[in-house]
């Protein structure tokens, strides 16, 4: 069974999509409410908007299931990265706006976590590790961008409305400030950018990223606003070609650093 796929790059760049798969096995759709089947949680179409990745040498990995059967941006301890904050779970049971995603009186059992950790938690993290690992020894560096989207008002998460472009680097911590600096210098304009505001980048972003041994991370949460229609949950073609431009950019002064420049203060 085919759990993700990874396309691999020639450039020391990584995009990883933890929550771009939609598909739910059947063992764990017969417990699911008929709303939890439609995954409407799903960082949707992320795979689409980022189709230019691929011809300007970045390697691009994705899951192929939902983030209900799994979240790939937990860790398995289930800590909360955000002390404090209502937060989904490893197994996630309620949907954003806390709808159950499971039928009543279904209870997912510990030995059922394990053996989804084991099929879809696994295998991802042991690509993204050794693709990272191999990205470095080619190229003496490497920057993971962890990809993202979320419905622009959630009001389970933050209050309002959230900014277009939310960047996170765990206050700093996951990536060179080369890095940081690199990507604020770019114009938005007119979407709104933030970094290290509501999102701080999740599990992913905080366990790889180790500048110290040259592997770069940086989270970008995305406000759907910006490309689809988030009421329909449907892409927006005219919306997303105006953001595209803004995300092939953010790529390019990606892949353009080099490690001297990350090295530095």
């Amino acid at each position: 069974m085919s759990t993700y796929s990874l396309i691999k790059g020639n450039t020391p760049l990584l995009i990883s999509m933890p929550h771009n798969g939609i598909e739910i096995p059947s063992n764990v759709a017969k417990k699911m409410t008929p709303e939890a089947l439609n995954s409407r949680d799903t960082d949707w179409f992320m795979d689409v908007l980022y189709d230019f990745a691929e011809s300007m040498g970045a390697s691009v990995l994705k899951p192929n299931y939902s983030r209900y059967v799994i979240d790939l941006n937990r860790g398995v301890d289930g800590e909360n990265l955000y002390p404090g904050a209502n937060s989904t779970e490893l197994c996630p049971t309620t949907m954003f706006d806390l709808s159950p995603i499971y039928l009543p009186d279904i209870a997912l059992s510990d030995s059922e976590i394990q053996s989804r950790i084991a099929d879809y938690w696994v295998p991802y993290h042991t690509c993204l590790r050794e693709t990272l690992s191999q990205l470095k020894q080619e190229h003496g560096y490497v920057i993971l961008l962890d990809a993202h989207s979320i419905l622009s008002v959630v009001p389970r998460f933050f209050e309002g409305k959230l900014p277009d472009f939310n960047f996170g680097t765990a206050d700093g911590k996951s990536c060179s400030p080369m890095l940081t600096k690199a990507i604020e210098s770019l114009n938005y304009q007119p979407y709104s950018k933030v970094c290290n505001g509501r999102f701080k980048g999740g599990y992913i972003t905080r366990e790889y990223g180790d500048p110290k041994n040259d592997i770069h991370a940086i989270q970008l949460e995305l406000s759907q606003s910006t490309y689809m229609n988030e009421k329909k949950l449907a892409y927006d073609e005219e919306l997303a070609s105006q953001v595209k431009p803004y995300l092939k950019n953010m790529v390019k002064q990606l892949i353009g650093l080099d490690k001297k420049q990350l090295s530095e203060s």
